[in-house]
């Protein structure tokens, strides 16, 4: 009996709808993607692509349900939350603007273009299983403020934020949706009849949708329609079809190996935000499984990489144990094989899915100051600013794209700010965790400590790990930068880290007796 309380509870049903809907976005804005701008074969995508991209979610969400369970049984806790492991939404727009699409306009061949794609993936799944090893002592070694700020900024400026433009588009069903999921899942208010917080503001925002549709209510006068499920059958099985890509892939690495990066630092994150929740998973774990996921989702033909969620305190609010992951597992990887993803994905507004990561963000941003020592406040604050500087680049390049123009367009102090926020943004996870940390250091009065993650930052700077000139977020070669500003940017860094150790020197010892 306390097996099943620890794999299943009511709550599970909020959260699958959240992981799941989580999930299920990415997979269409990969495929509208692929076949709309680029005009990949829409057979190939959908067929090839998506499917085994959805088996690294399958195979990810069962193992971190195995994860869960096993923790259970050990604690003998019924409450254990699975860790929740999905599609990375940064990689899937990187994999498509500078993989797959860059590989198709250069040879016109779909078959390379996807075997570059499946190579690229299983790459960053062998790297992911390698760095996993070192996950644990980085997480021993950086102070909370750094691993939960970094988050937290994530949560709050990219989760929370982003959705909640979706609202205004059709505000009585997005503010219908929000208040419902609000009073319930952030407040705790029971519904009548015990329904679900998150199911029933789906369902009152998807009503009201279709409602003010059908009466030409809606912003623009928008008439919905309800499209027939386009099934079929594609199963993906591993495959050495990725080996011709390899060659092409390795030049494509420089960019793809800091997404992979991330996504480590990422579950690094996240497996210390589960341990203040009260779930202590084995760090190396959690990235193993990641990685594992990964690999499989690339020699299945999957173009995305997998990665754990940082939304394990919001899916634990929620009541979600295991069984949210085994079913998001099951309807993403099912899904995919039968075709049917993309017919839920059109029949949900958009307005009335967005409050439920709204939920997610504010959730996991809230945490991280109530799981931070309140002297280490302002290193949580300070761990914002690049993930403000990711969230400027991304609006305003969507403006500039809108208008006709590029970054390439701009002169002045235009193109200066342009390029100081790129620069700013570009590996923005990274750059927030060392910033954080290093700044804890500095308000322990410890800038010794301090000093060794700001000359980390200088040789990250120096190949483009943070700081990266380029506008893809590339990687290059020291020896030969893009640009000479990144030897400014290092020796900054090092400038700041060296003022510090003399400080440290010059510390007067604590007074004896």
């Amino acid at each position: 009996m306390k097996t099943r309380s620890a794999l299943f509870g009511v709550g599970d049903i909020n959260a699958f709808f959240g992981l799941m809907l989580d999930n299920m976005s990415d997979l269409v804005i990969m495929a509208g993607i692929l076949t709309g701008v680029f005009g990949l074969p829409r057979d190939l995508v959908l067929t090839r692509m998506l499917p085994g991209s959805a088996v690294g979610v399958l195979v990810g969400d069962l193992l971190y349900s195995w994860l869960a369970w096993r923790l259970a049984q050990k604690s003998g806790r019924d409450d254990v939350t699975a860790m929740p492991l999905g599609l990375d939404t940064p990689s899937t727009f990187g994999m498509a603007f500078g993989v797959i699409g860059p590989c198709y306009l250069a040879t016109r061949d779909p078959r390379l273009t996807w075997q570059v794609a499946m190579a690229t993936i299983a790459l960053m799944g062998l790297f992911k299983i390698a760095v996993s090893w070192w996950g644990p002592a980085l997480r021993r070694a950086v102070p909370r403020a750094g691993l939960l700020g970094s988050i937290a900024a994530v949560a709050l400026l990219l989760i929370a934020y982003l959705p909640f433009l979706k609202l205004f588009a059709s505000p009585v069903v997005g503010f219908l949706s929000l208040g419902i999921v609000f009073i319930s899942l952030l407040a705790r208010f029971e519904l009548p009849l015990r329904v679900p917080g998150a199911l029933a503001g789906i369902l009152a925002g998807t009503v009201a949708y279709y409602l003010l549709g059908a009466l030409g209510l809606l912003p623009g006068g928008v008439h919905p329609q309800i499209a027939a499920p386009a099934l079929g059958f594609n199963l993906p099985l591993p495959t050495l079809e990725f080996l011709p890509g390899i060659p092409r892939a390795l030049g494509y690495l420089p960019l793809a190996i800091p997404f992979a990066l991330a996504t480590v630092v990422g579950g690094v994150d996240v497996a210390e935000s589960a341990a203040v929740a009260g779930d202590d998973y084995h760090t190396r774990d959690i990235l193993l499984v990641e990685g594992v996921a990964t690999l499989v989702a690339g020699l299945c033909g999957g173009v995305i990489q997998s990665c754990p969620y940082i939304g394990h305190p919001a899916y634990k609010e929620m009541g979600g144990r295991s069984g949210y992951t085994i079913a998001t597992g099951l309807f993403i990887g099912l899904g995919a094989v039968f075709g049917y993803l993309s017919f839920f994905v059109g029949l949900l507004p958009e307005a009335a899915v967005a409050p439920i990561l709204i939920f997610i963000g504010i959730e996991i941003t809230a945490q991280a100051f109530e799981a931070t020592p309140k002297r280490h406040y302002r290193a949580v604050a300070i761990s914002f600013v690049p993930v403000i500087a990711c969230l400027i680049s991304i609006e305003f390049g969507q403006v500039l794209a809108g208008l006709g123009k590029s970054a390439t367009d701009l002169t002045g102090d235009a193109l200066a700010t342009w390029n100081a926020t790129t620069i700013l943004g570009n590996g923005f996870i990274v750059t927030s965790l060392l910033w954080g940390a290093a700044f804890a250091y500095v308000l322990d009065h410890r800038p010794g400590r301090a000093a060794i993650y700001l000359g980390v930052c200088a040789v990250l700077a120096l190949c483009g790990v943070i700081h990266s000139p380029l506008a893809s977020g590339a990687l290059f070669s020291p020896l030969a930068p893009p640009s000479p500003m990144v030897w400014q940017i290092g020796a900054g860094y090092a400038v700041l880290a060296l003022s510090f150790l003399l400080l440290q020197w010059l510390k007067a010892p604590p007074a004896r007796g």
